[in-house]
């Protein structure tokens, strides 16, 4: 049987749909470090995790019945997907099924920020009444300066001037404006003319150090700022200088360079105790609703790759996607981009009589995926003959 082992306290419906195709699944709440993740991968076939635990190269070199990664969240920078697709371990993630929580966690801050909610809050928790209209704004008529145009910025873009707000945007990719929002051409004009900067980058390594004492210093004094994206993009103790002295006059941070492995470790930051701050722990996806979605998605993924070999939004492997034949028999192949692939694989085939009834393959980088649908069963000769080529990296029989 083939087993599977999800961490970091996924989603039921994650472990239900692989238990359902047929995988005797392991279930842990928690992140596991790399020597503890090396002896739980032993035997197993596909993994699960969010962002916490960390597959390494050298984790992947000692876990070699491993198959496929099912990342139940956005980002991909907690696996080596470089060392993942030279071992021939498919990856997949969740790239849009948690947009709409991260989008309405950003809108709850900027206007919650805005209107000192949180000073109000713990006032009246102290049991003091301080009714002040002083510092409260309404967002209506405010600039959302949005830093990263991906699925999230484009959402919030549209809710925000939906709210009243104008929006100017960067990106370092050319994307298309939506509604009334405004492309920036540096990352300095948006700083000049926002009330609320929000980050929402991706967790390419470019990205770190992004935001620190030169950036919060550009933004309009009294502004608010946002970070829902990475922790290492911004440094957390210029935020703290521009708080305590009031040239920000509010922040959120949802993510932090260094977070806890599990529910209930003790955290610390240089934000703690700050005014109008909030802190949460990285639950910018975490609502039933897209961790529900974020469970299906990526264990379907999981589950129709170790079935069919399709690695569609696959995020290390070419894109492959062939329909199945009526009775064939599959062949999985991947190997290394290199020519004559192809060829070698039709005249093997040929040479054992094996008839091709479909037939796909796609390259990317240094890894290509052929996927070849057999009229019959395929002998052991041919797999045997196949694998032991020089380019082979994994080949896979699906019946």
């Amino acid at each position: 049987m083939q087993r599977a082992l999800l961490l970091e306290n996924l989603h039921p419906q994650a472990t239900s749909i692989l238990q359902d195709a047929g995988f005797e699944v392991t279930t842990r709440t928690g992140a596991l470090d790399e020597a503890e993740l090396v002896e739980a991968l032993q035997g197993v076939h596909l993994l699960g995790i969010r962002s916490k635990t960390q597959v390494s190269a050298a984790v992947l070199e000692q876990a070699p019945d491993l198959v496929a990664i099912g990342a139940y969240c956005i980002g991909t920078n907690q696996i080596d997907l470089a060392a993942a697709a030279s071992r021939g371990v498919a990856t997949f993630n969740a790239p849009f099924s948690n947009t709409r929580s991260v989008v309405e966690l950003a809108i709850a801050e900027i206007i919650g920020l805005t209107r000192r909610l949180t000073e109000f809050d713990r006032a009246m928790h102290d049991g003091l009444w301080n009714k002040s209209a002083t510092g409260a704004h309404e967002v209506r008529g405010r600039t959302l300066g949005i830093v990263g145009y991906g699925n999230i910025g484009t959402q919030l873009s549209v809710l925000a001037e939906n709210l009243g707000m104008s929006v100017i945007f960067y990106d370092t990719s050319e994307k298309l404006a939506l509604g009334n929002a405004r492309r920036a051409a540096s990352l300095d004009e948006v700083l000049e003319v926002a009330d609320v900067v929000t980050l929402h980058v991706d967790g390419r390594g470019g990205n770190a150090g992004l935001f620190g004492a030169k950036q919060f210093a550009a933004m309009k004094p009294g502004s608010v700022f946002l970070n829902l994206s990475r922790g290492f993009v911004v440094d957390y103790a210029a935020l703290r200088d521009a708080v305590v002295s009031g040239h920000i006059s509010g922040a959120a941070v949802d993510v932090f360079p260094v977070e806890p492995k599990r529910k209930g470790d003790p955290f610390d930051s240089e934000l703690r105790g700050l005014p109008n701050v909030i802190l949460t722990p990285h639950t910018g996806g975490s609502t039933e609703e897209a961790q529900e979605a974020i469970g299906q998605f990526v264990s379907h993924k999981l589950r129709d790759y170790m079935a069919t070999g399709s690695t569609t939004l696959s995020v290390n492997l070419p894109n492959v996607a062939l329909d199945r034949q009526p009775d064939a028999h599959r062949l999985a192949y991947l190997h290394r981009n290199v020519p004559g692939v192809l060829a070698a694989v039709n005249a093997t085939l040929a040479e054992h009589g094996v008839n091709i009834e479909g037939q796909l393959l796609s390259t990317r980088g240094e890894i290509g995926y052929v996927v070849t649908d057999a009229g019959a069963a395929v002998d052991p000769a041919v797999v045997e003959a196949l694998a032991s080529r020089p380019e082979s990296v994994r080949l896979r029989v699906l019946t």
